[in-house]
């Protein structure tokens, strides 16, 4: 039976000559002095620090990091806690879906002592970007998106994550279709973006800024929107807020 190759991402649609123009304008008004790129020393804090930020906020996720590290001055004590221990810790911090973080926490841990032998992630530092990944999303809990957090942000690799601020600009901006979910936007996103380190990092926190600050949910301010001329949306909200109409 022949095998019938589906387009990619970008195949089934490609980039606009608008986007390089997007990123330069998105980079000077949000992020013009971007920071060092950064190595982490132990990838596995940093981990455990994306896992914990996920559905929270970011005071709870600092609060319940700085709690485990209290109560465990070594991942291994977390381990042999077990989950409910890890989760007591965690829910003393406050915040949210504590039970559902210390599972991913204590079956990851689990899995690296089982597959590995021991409970550090350092030696990612030194693998290429596609092993890398493939030794992160095997691990309980680790999906593309966290995956390409941890890459980009502790290892200064080219991964581009995309949440949900993001996606909304990039529907707006006509660049990826409305039905597209994250996980897709991503691959569009990792297959048109120049693959570096710098322009992607400067990307994902500008588009970021931009969709909390101006490219809002509800009410966006078009009027003051450094993409208004680019953006095919911008007339409809603009003509809406004009009538009264936005809610």
């Amino acid at each position: 039976m022949r095998r019938v190759l589906r387009p990619t991402p970008a195949q089934e649609v490609p980039p606009p000559a608008q986007l390089p123009e997007i990123i330069r304008r998105l980079a000077q008004t949000y992020l013009p002095a971007r920071p060092a790129p950064r190595v982490s020393p132990e990838p596995l804090d940093d981990l455990i620090q994306i896992i914990l930020a996920q559905q929270n906020t970011a005071a709870h996720a600092r609060r319940q990091f700085a709690a485990l590290q209290a109560a465990y001055p070594v991942w291994e004590a977390a381990l042999a806690d077990g989950p409910d221990g890890v989760e007591a810790v965690l829910r003393a911090a406050g915040g949210g879906l504590t039970r559902t973080k210390a599972d991913y926490i204590w079956n990851m841990l689990f899995r690296l002592e089982e597959t590995r032998g021991h409970l550090s992630l350092r030696d990612l530092r030194q693998m290429d970007d596609a092993a890398a990944r493939a030794l992160l999303e095997a691990l309980p809990g680790v999906g593309m998106k966290t995956a390409s957090l941890l890459l980009l942000f502790a290892l200064a690799r080219p991964a581009i994550p995309v949440e949900n601020n993001i996606h909304r600009v990039a529907e707006r901006l006509d660049l990826i279709p409305a039905r597209w979910n994250v996980l897709k936007a991503e691959r569009w996103f990792d297959e048109v973006l120049p693959r570096d380190w710098a322009t992607r990092y400067t990307f994902h926190v500008s588009a970021i800024r931009h969709g909390r600050q101006t490219c809002l949910t509800r009410r966006p301010h078009c009027g003051a929107c450094v993409l208004q001329d680019l953006c095919p949306t911008s007339a409809l909200f603009l003509n809406a807020s004009s009538l009264g109409r936005l809610p």
